[in-house]
């Protein structure tokens, strides 16, 4: 059988993903309050699942059809476990190295010794602790060992975007070529951010070009995540990396000196001078030939025309 995109499902599914994101996001907007609502972090957490919603709401109209296989729902094929370490820990050092990245472009001005910007962070309360009771630097340390179980703890709320970015999205658009599919699913991911990002959401001195340097940030990450997804057949890679990346937002306020500030658009993984190691790593995997991936996982590769004959 020959294998097409099926658009009708793929439509419906990037309708209701769109649409919902920006229905969760209303509160923000309506209020004029912006990120600072009370309830900022609750619609973040929900309008992570909306694109889950949205996998689950095209399946039901397709007759429940939706495989769990075909979703990466397993642990995948042989040598999974690769995939998951480099979620585990190579993406979290992507986001740790990006502040170093972005001082040796004179974008971010570095204090390791003091830690003096993350110092007056604890004495504004921001940080949770109170910065006199313990050594700063044994704070930096608990804090840099926490970016490394954000895995585990980001897993339930990424998993709602997953499935729908990598797990639904992307095999539908294999069709297409492998970089197609992996370019595009990540240019409409970082676009579904749009409702936050124009609230100044990750890029608050540029809310308008954040959507932009946001979806730069996406199609770099989803080539990243989707080469997990291919080479597994596995959504679980993906989950681990994306987890590992939302908890590592905040690496750059540890390293910063105090009394300076930067721009989320030039330094930090958000940034362009944080992209450079990503970048880097996806060079290797071109080099390397892991990627296009040569052998995807059969699953990866059904038909999927006959999936939305009934959308």
């Amino acid at each position: 059988m020959k294998k097409t995109v099926g658009y009708r499902g793929v439509l419906l599914f990037l309708l209701l993903s769109f649409s919902g994101a920006w229905l969760v996001s209303l509160p923000l907007w309506i209020s004029q309050k912006g990120l600072q609502h009370p309830f900022t972090g609750l619609v973040l957490l929900v309008m992570m699942v909306v694109p889950a919603l949205a996998v689950f709401v095209v399946s039901m109209m397709n007759g429940g059809k939706e495989k769990t296989r075909l979703l990466g729902l397993g642990l995948g094929s042989k040598g999974w476990w690769r995939y998951w370490i480099f979620g585990w820990f190579i993406v979290p050092l992507f986001a740790i190295f990006a502040p170093f990245m972005s001082a040796a472009f004179g974008l971010y001005t570095l204090d390791v010794h003091d830690f003096s910007g993350f110092k007056v962070l604890l004495a504004s309360g921001k940080g949770g602790s109170d910065p006199d009771a313990v050594p700063v630097k044994l704070l930096v340390f608990g804090q840099i060992f926490s970016i490394f179980l954000a895995p585990a703890l980001n897993a339930v709320f990424v998993f709602g975007e997953e499935i729908g970015w990598r797990g639904y999205l992307l095999p539908r658009l294999l069709p297409l070529g492998q970089w197609p599919a992996l370019l595009i699913s990540g240019t409409l991911w970082g676009l579904w951010h749009a409702p936050i990002v124009l609230l100044g959401y990750n890029y608050p001195q540029h809310p308008v070009y954040g959507i932009f340097f946001m979806t730069i940030l996406c199609v770099i990450f989803g080539v990243l995540f989707g080469w997990t997804r291919l080479a597994t057949g596995s959504i679980w890679p993906a989950v681990i990396a994306h987890g590992a990346l939302n908890g590592s937002a905040g690496v750059m306020y540890l390293f910063s000196k105090a009394g300076t500030t930067f721009d989320t658009a030039h330094a930090g993984i958000t940034g362009w001078s944080g992209w450079i190691l990503p970048i880097l790593w996806i060079l290797i995997l071109l080099v390397t030939r892991r990627l296009p991936v040569s052998e995807p996982p059969d699953e990866m590769l059904l038909p999927v025309e006959s999936e939305t004959e009934n959308v």
